[in-house]
């Protein structure tokens, strides 16, 4: 049985949006380590894969490399890890 919907749904929850296209909702686009589980299982597939870029990760932009208050020195030094 196929399901077809109209319109669209945009949400900014990336946990509803998954309930949402495991529920035959349509296409979403999810982070892979939020459905690990579900791809594995097949309950979802992945489409379009090679559109997908990887996420390389994020990265801190601060003002200032010469004066770096301890606050933020400390936080830069703790996400390195």
């Amino acid at each position: 049985m196929k399901i077809f919907t109209s319109g669209s749904f945009v949400g900014n929850d990336g946990d509803l949006a998954a309930a949402a296209v495991r529920a035959g909702a349509g296409l979403g686009y999810l982070l892979e380590h939020e459905v690990t589980e579900d791809l594995a299982s097949g309950r979802l597939i992945k489409v379009l894969d090679e559109w997908c870029p990887q996420f390389q990760g994020c990265y801190l932009y601060h003002p200032s490399r010469r004066q770096t208050p301890p606050a933020l020195r400390a936080l830069i030094d703790t996400l390195k890890l």
